[in-house]
């Protein structure tokens, strides 16, 4: 058995499983909940004396009944927005998780520099 995800990884895993079930990937999200669940990737509980106990992915989806199906997809949304207050992306108002560079969901102040040298609005914009 692979080791135990983090918490941030368990959490991802049941968001994707999540976003999958409100799409038309259903049957995607029935392999993965059903990989998360051989797998033992479905975080624990943990009851009142602190022992922990497997649990369902239905159990999970009952104990987050306030995060809906799209939560992974407004998070997505709002990470651009956010990023670009703190470091503006080199192409406003273009939203892409899948940019390079300044427009990359990852980029950091020292980005700058490669942008203007590397790439040009065309190119991320267009396929040549």
């Amino acid at each position: 058995m692979a080791a135990a995800p983090t918490q941030i990884e368990a959490e991802l895993y049941y968001l994707i499983a999540r976003f999958l079930q409100s799409g038309p990937c259903n049957k995607s999200a029935q392999v993965l909940v059903q990989e998360l669940e051989e797998h033992q990737l479905i975080p624990r509980r943990l009851d009142w004396e602190g022992k922990e106990h497997r649990r369902s992915f239905e159990d999970l989806v009952a104990a987050n009944a306030h995060i809906p199906p799209d939560y992974l997809l407004k998070i997505c949304e709002r990470i651009g927005p956010l990023l670009d207050k703190e470091i503006p992306q080199s192409v406003p108002g273009v939203q892409t998780l899948l940019g390079v560079g300044r427009q990359s969901l990852l980029r950091d102040a020292k980005d700058e520099d490669i942008d203007s040298d590397k790439y040009d609005a065309r190119s991320l914009l267009c396929e040549q």
